[in-house]
């Protein structure tokens, strides 16, 4: 049965975006929203019709609030906003995003507190339902008074305008929308406004970067457990004692991954019987993949609050005591210093599993394991060269954790003048993932190779799937090989969750 999404405002997961945004799942309104949505519509006539001076309906934008609009310019306000705003540069984002985007925008004015008609809600419906994707760039946004020009790019098809992707070919937005089969719409008061004024294009890129450093964390201490097993590593740094006296539940968590993963292993060994200690990219892997994992709990917390958040402006609240408020929650804000956070995190990652790498290609570090992991060095380069893609994805990363919230620049006039620069955060963080998954994949093709110099029947019950997962698309490298096709199909693996899902069903759930 094809999975539906109810869209209230209030219950969306980080599972049900990644389902419509990159599963194509369906989506359509909760019934139940419908008296709220159209209440807070009602209440936008109602102050139109009494003439009451209102931001953004009949008030001009930003510096411009103190100008009064004429009832017969209003519909033209909030067109002329869209055409203004859509001014993004750079490459388009990722379809998964522009998904993502619309999907949680129609979330938040669906919430019942925006003031939009039930046919712009229908029309997103529609939208999302049968494939037409705007194409919205990347760059032009300051995270605040909301992703104001990503979302207006976004808007440009729903008026017959811009450009959109549907069925694969990009082509105009009104013919894209015409082959669909889905009306345009004419934005009403407030209707452009409430559109844009959001942290939707921030929120797109951090759900998706969250779900897959969920998926990377664990997955890192996988294929952590496949290299400490290949370098026959000391298995006493991992004893639940020493962690339970400093009780971080990240480090605490990932000892007991490793002792899970490592579990039945004949290749591990005692503190003094090969020797006495490990370096820290083995011993101190719950220390630091448990330091990022803290960090990640605080962030997706966030991120989850914010997908069921309200973050136009004004705000409509069309009870009894009824009122059009203008406030400041389309401030990115808290998602820029999350997806800040994000970037550190999982650049940490990437950084001791390069060392790993490192550890088990030097000949000095790595136990007696030939040079480069290959047979016959010298004629062959061995893992040579993925340890420098290693080192230079790592060091980049390095460049794209510094903060972007750290920075604002006054816009406007300086009428908004502090921004977040959540969306260059969020942006910077899902590239910073994606550098870190190629980073884990290496070091799982090169502890696979490790492996084979040893008798893989000696692997830990965890560590062995890992190996297997990997050997059923790469075998072992003999002499050279054009290399990137391995490295493709083990970042995939990676990517894919493969990995996670395979040893899970070996092990139990890693946590």
């Amino acid at each position: 049965m094809e999975k539906i999404i109810k869209i209230n405002g209030s219950s969306l997961t980080i599972e049900d975006v990644v389902n419509v945004a990159r599963f194509n799942a369906k989506v359509e309104l909760d019934e139940a929203q419908k008296e709220k949505i159209l209440r807070s519509r009602e209440f936008v006539e109602k102050a139109l019709e009494e003439g009451e001076a209102i931001y953004g309906i009949n008030t001009g934008f930003g510096k411009f609030s103190t100008v009064s609009i004429s009832e017969e310019e209003l519909d033209l306000l909030q067109k002329n906003l869209i055409y203004s705003d859509a001014c993004g540069v750079g490459e388009p984002f990722d379809t998964e995003i522009v998904r993502a985007m619309m999907l949680l925008r129609l979330n938040s004015i669906c919430s019942g507190y925006s003031g939009v008609l039930m046919s712009t809600i229908e029309c997103l419906i529609n939208m999302i339902n049968k494939g037409v994707h705007p194409i919205i760039r990347e760059k032009g946004s300051v995270g605040a008074s909301g992703d104001l020009c990503p979302l207006a790019h976004m808007v440009l098809p729903m008026i017959g305008e811009g450009e959109a992707e549907y069925k694969g070919k990009v082509m105009s937005g009104k013919d894209a929308m015409n082959k669909a089969g889905i009306s345009t719409i004419v934005l009403k008061a407030k209707e452009g406004l409430a559109l844009i004024n959001g942290t939707q294009a921030m929120t797109a890129n951090a759900v998706l970067a969250v779900y897959d450093t969920e998926k990377l964390l664990k997955e890192a201490d996988i294929t952590a457990s496949l290299s400490i097993d290949s370098l026959e590593g000391i298995i006493d740094a991992f004893d639940e004692r020493v962690h339970l006296v400093r009780p971080h539940k990240g480090q605490i968590d990932v000892a007991e991954n490793l002792r899970n993963l490592l579990k039945n292993s004949k290749r591990v060994t005692k503190q003094g019987e090969k020797r006495m200690q490990d370096s820290y990219s083995l011993r101190c892997i719950p220390q630091v993949h448990g330091g990022s994992r803290l960090a990640f709990d605080y962030v997706k917390k966030t991120v989850e609050t914010e997908i069921n958040s309200v973050t136009d402006n004004p705000l409509i609240f069309s009870g009894e005591n009824g009122a059009c408020i203008s406030g400041g929650n389309f401030h990115g804000q808290p998602i820029a210093i999350a997806m800040d956070t994000l970037g550190i995190l999982v650049a940490e990652i990437a950084n001791i599993s390069e060392r790993r790498i490192e550890k088990m290609v030097n000949p000095a570090l790595s136990h007696g394991l030939p040079a480069f992991l290959v047979k016959h060095g010298g004629i062959n380069d061995g893992f040579m060269i993925p340890q420098y893609v290693a080192a230079a994805l790592v060091s980049e990363n390095k460049v794209l954790a510094h903060p972007a919230c750290v920075d604002s620049i006054p816009t406007s006039a300086n009428q908004e003048d502090h921004v977040s620069m959540g969306t260059i955060g969020a942006r910077k963080a899902r590239t910073i993932v994606n550098h870190a998954q190629h980073v884990v994949s290496i070091e799982l093709l090169c502890a696979a190779q490790a492996a084979d110099f040893g008798d893989i029947d000696k692997l830990g019950k965890g560590s062995r799937v890992a190996y297997d997962v990997l050997r059923e698309e790469v075998g072992f490298m003999e002499n050279d090989v054009i290399f990137y096709p391995d490295m493709d199909k083990s970042f995939e693996i990676i990517k894919s969750g493969k990995l996670l899902e395979e040893v899970e069903k070996a092990v139990g759930k890693i946590k």
